[in-house]
């Protein structure tokens, strides 16, 4: 298939990981692709795919305005955008009444406000282009409890809704993607093997951790024209973990 020949799609912390898996998937297909991370791992992968990488830090105003120009500046335009980048591999287990205040700020910072700051950066590129369409990176965390890490992505889901509504007009669908347990090296470096086992053993229908090709397809479909009358959902890719009605 080569449904996004000559589009142009940004995916945020694709470095390594679910980015880069959508980033090399979107390639595949024919998009000119941006590798927007801050970690200087995304220039190979944006050499591997044949796009180009833009060191992005999707919590600061000024490094998203200047990812989506740089997007312009390359290939013209901006149709497409994955709000994949977060806190996650690094992230601290701790609870909301004692986590220390700077790094909760720099957490949401990043993992919830980051998804609004680059779609207010690539809006009115994608608008000039006649519209396109943004898939934000959400989880089951914000249907369990999972401190800060689920209330952050409460917060994607809302923002998701509510972008939907204003850039409707525009031609720019937003949705969202809620992944269940993915086998990721940040993963691993996060979650006890032993949780993971005993999640997959008493929460998940299909009985077994997902992986980064797991979610592709529907992040492909969410951006495609096959998608064109769908906004502002929430869509889980999980495994049978959460049930919602």
């Amino acid at each position: 298939m080569n449904r996004f020949a000559d589009k142009v799609a940004i995916v945020t912390g694709a470095a390594q990981g679910i980015g880069e898996a959508y980033a090399r998937a979107l390639a595949a297909e024919g998009a000119h692709v941006v590798v927007a991370d801050v970690s200087e791992k995304g220039a190979v992968v944006a050499d591997a795919i044949g796009g180009r990488f833009v060191r992005t830090d999707v919590s600061d105003p000024a490094s998203a305005e200047a990812m989506a120009a740089s997007a312009v500046e390359a290939y013209g335009g901006i149709d497409y955008l994955v709000n994949n980048a977060a806190v996650f591999g690094t992230m601290r287990l701790d609870f909301l009444f004692t986590v220390d205040w700077d790094y909760y700020k720099r957490f949401m910072a990043v993992n919830m406000d980051g998804a609004l700051l680059c779609a207010r950066a690539c809006h009115a590129a994608m608008a000039e282009r006649g519209g396109g369409a943004i898939v934000n990176q959400s989880s089951t965390a914000a249907w369990q409890y999972s401190g800060f890490y689920g209330l952050a992505k409460v917060g994607v889901n809302g923002i998701t809704q509510q972008l939907a509504h204003e850039l409707g007009s525009l031609g720019i669908r937003v949705n969202a993607i809620a992944p269940g347990p993915i086998d990721t090296e940040a993963n691993r470096a996060v979650v006890p093997a032993g949780m993971s086992e005993k999640i997959v053993r008493d929460r998940m229908a299909l009985k077994r951790m997902g992986t980064p090709d797991d979610l592709v397809g529907m992040c492909l479909f969410l951006l495609s024209g096959e998608a064109s009358w769908i906004t502002g959902q929430i869509f889980n890719v999980d495994g049978g973990e959460v049930f919602r009605s």
